[in-house]
């Protein structure tokens, strides 16, 4: 299959993008967040793909990194989960974001998405709470890991609680309690995740 179109980015639009190689326009629908990184038409890009194929039609998604091709094949197989929905959520979270979102249980940030109902995004934290680290870059692999610790930490995951009863997010929640020390009381460490928030 085609891993990936290199050539003139000639046409954009918001759902998908023209890439023209060797005289052959290549139509790639695409996220919000490859979207905003795209060069001006005429420059050169290379967009990451997974081709589609269904009985009917033959479509060509397009991504401006590699870890959000890997985001959006992780999405894809979840049961219910198909290529427009996996590219609404990637629209509304970018791999990084995904990764603390669904590793942190914060179903309500995935929901965000066009046409992302409650269940849907359910399904997304439960299929893919410990798949997540693969695809986050750097620092925030870090954080996920960390995420996935305060999940079996008995005093990390009611501080957790404590802090969306708060208001704050879930996925901001565990991953600001995914820093403190994990032999610090339930009381220590939603004053260490405060104190996370403050500096923002």
């Amino acid at each position: 299959m085609i891993y990936n179109v290199r050539g003139t980015l000639t046409y954009t639009d918001p759902a998908f993008a023209v890439v023209e190689c060797g005289g052959v326009g290549f139509k790639c629908f695409v996220s919000m967040t490859t979207l905003r990184q795209l060069p001006s038409a005429g420059k050169e890009v290379n967009l990451f793909t997974y081709m589609a194929i269904r009985e009917d039609a033959m479509d060509l998604y397009g991504f401006f990194e590699e870890n959000e091709l890997e985001a959006f094949k992780l999405l894809i197989s979840v049961s219910g989960v198909g290529p427009k929905a996996a590219m609404a959520i990637l629209s509304a979270l970018p791999p990084d974001r995904l990764a603390l979102a669904v590793s942190g249980g914060d179903v309500r940030s995935i929901q965000q998405a066009n046409g992302v109902g409650k269940k849907t995004a359910e399904r997304v934290v439960l299929e893919l709470k410990d798949k997540m680290a693969g695809i986050a870059s750097g620092g925030t692999a870090a954080v996920v890991e960390g995420i996935q610790a305060v999940a079996s930490s008995g005093n990390a995951s009611e501080a957790v609680e404590v802090l969306v009863s708060l208001g704050f997010e879930r996925s901001d929640a565990a991953a600001a309690v995914a820093k403190a020390d994990p032999s610090l009381s339930v009381d220590q460490m939603i004053n260490f995740a405060l104190k996370q928030f403050d500096r923002f």
